[in-house]
């Protein structure tokens, strides 16, 4: 399978894995176990984002193997960070996703950064740049939740 199929997959398991997030409520667990002051709205254009990005590491893949690198390491903070270590944590209250990130996301984001090994597209710099990457991605709509309830961010009249 080449790097390209690896990437397409990874979307593909990213919509399965926001699916399984809406399903089990996923906006209640946030606000109630991680304090994320999130609303339905917030998840789909949040969503929407990672599925578009999903699209162009795809595409990008066979040029631009760091694109889907970054794209697998965002899945693999997501799985430890946001569904497994929260399991933990919690003692084993059920984090929505959970599933989806132990069975697809990192198996598959292992095996993008395995093939890109292979095919001579990994080193130390380009690992840490997809981790980097990753981890700016994953903390982008965290830190926007954060920031909109600021009184600087609000556009009501006054």
């Amino acid at each position: 399978m080449s790097l390209q199929d690896l990437a397409w997959l990874a979307m593909a398991a990213y919509a399965i894995h926001i699916m399984e997030e809406h399903t089990f409520d996923w906006r209640n667990w946030a606000r109630g176990v991680i304090g994320l002051p999130v609303e339905w709205t917030d998840f789909y254009v949040t969503n929407a984002v990672v599925i578009a990005v999903g699209i162009a590491q795809a595409q990008l893949a066979p040029t631009v193997p760091l694109i889907p690198l970054i794209f697998a390491a965002l899945m693999l903070i997501n799985a430890v960070f946001f569904h497994i270590l929260p399991v933990i944590r919690t003692k084993g209250r059920f984090s929505p996703g959970l599933a989806t990130a132990v069975v697809l996301f990192l198996p598959l984001g292992t095996a993008i950064f395995m093939k890109a090994a292979e095919e001579g597209h990994l080193d130390v710099a380009t690992g840490l740049s997809a981790f980097l990457g990753g981890a700016l991605l994953m903390a982008y709509p965290v830190v926007m939740l954060h920031l909109k309830a600021r009184a600087y961010f609000q556009q009501a009249e006054k």
